[in-house]
């Protein structure tokens, strides 16, 4: 391990001759990818340097420690032992986790999906307060939220909503959001106050480039229909909506938000492309893994997830058993709570199974 990080730190040291070599200063292209490798290590050379000098304080102070007789300074340099001692164990474990294989989606944007499941009316209710949740925890992130397409249940819920978070590690946090979201509690068309359960299934894609996923035209099935719904003269007379059917894995995108039909095509794709390498991703998963489930989960859309319990004031991941019982809180978009123990835990579990 110390050998592999020694080869960044020299590695950051060439990128750092590269990009201030004057002969290198009229090729743009090269300068901006040496520059993104740069900053994409420099977090972890900086830790590795600290390391280095904390590890170096640490032998010098074990060196103290066997020379020294006065029993005064020798517990003092026993002290110092310790505290470096811990320091530099801390320093190695995050270097660890620094070594873990990145997701390569990890900074892109996110396609989210959330679908009414059991539950009527109730279920599409919660599906618009997991909506607003999402909304309050991308604002407070500085992300921005664009609809892409939804239906709604006259009533305030949704019976489905489709949506694009833009911003810097969308996909690093949200990742965990998949699966099903159960709720608890008293609608308000409950005269006898009886709790009913209901679901919601989330859907979360990183956003993929076509280089990332090669899409035939030949696949390609296209429909265009007019718009449903509110929109205006626009929407009722023009063809404006888009069906796309993947002829080879029979995958059907629906957009229809949009005011033009470039722009919902162009959507829709999006939307395919990133189906396309989730389902591809999961197949690799599976290869690799057999059938076992890791820790954390797996994000399959049969797996519940997460309980809110309103009599209860309770919401609790049942991957990681983390309760929040600030519920109003965490409908606010308060999540880091169980998105951080996530993270944690999926760490841990790649350090224990050597992935290195």
């Amino acid at each position: 391990m110390l050998e592999k990080l020694a080869s960044i730190e020299a590695r950051y040291d060439e990128l750092e001759r590269l990009i201030s070599d004057p002969a290198m200063m009229a090729d743009y292209s090269k300068v901006a990818e040496y520059s993104k490798e740069r900053a994409n290590i420099a977090e972890m050379v900086e830790q590795y340097r600290e390391y280095k000098r904390q590890f170096s304080q640490l032998e010098s102070a074990r060196k103290m420690l066997e020379d020294e007789s006065d029993p005064e300074l020798s517990a003092m340099a026993k002290e110092e032992v310790d505290s470096l001692t811990a320091t530099t164990e801390a320093l190695m474990d995050k270097l660890k986790v620094m070594l873990l294989p990145k997701d390569p989606r990890d900074e892109k944007n996110v396609i989210m999906e959330i679908r009414a499941g059991a539950g009527g009316d109730e279920a599409g209710l919660f599906a618009s307060d997991l909506y607003r949740m999402y909304s309050y925890y991308a604002m407070n992130r500085a992300w921005k939220i664009d609809v892409i397409d939804q239906s709604d249940t006259g009533i305030g819920g949704l019976k489905q909503i489709t949506f694009e978070v833009k911003g810097k590690g969308a996909y690093n946090r949200l990742k965990y959001e998949s699966g099903v979201h159960r709720v608890q509690r008293v609608p308000d068309t409950e005269a006898q106050g009886r709790i009913h359960t209901s679901t919601v299934t989330v859907a979360v894609l990183a956003q993929i480039d076509e280089v990332d996923v090669q899409l035939r035209p030949e696949d390609i099935q296209e429909e265009f229909t007019r718009a449903a719904g509110a929109g205006g003269q626009h929407v009722q007379k023009n063809s404006t909506a888009v069906r796309v059917v993947h002829i080879p894995s029979g995958l059907v995108v629906e957009v229809q938000d949009e005011r033009s039909q470039l722009q919902n095509r162009l959507r829709a794709r999006q939307i395919l492309l990133a189906r396309l390498y989730d389902m591809e991703m999961e197949k690799q998963r599976l290869e690799q893994e057999g059938e076992r489930r890791s820790q954390v989960g797996t994000g399959d859309r049969s797996e519940k997830i997460r309980t809110y319990n309103y009599p209860q004031n309770r919401v609790t991941d049942h991957r990681v058993n983390v309760s929040s019982y600030n519920l109003p809180t965490v409908l606010n978009g308060d999540l880091d709570l169980f998105i951080d123990e996530l993270a944690t835990r999926e760490q841990a579990e790649k350090l224990s199974s050597g992935t290195n």
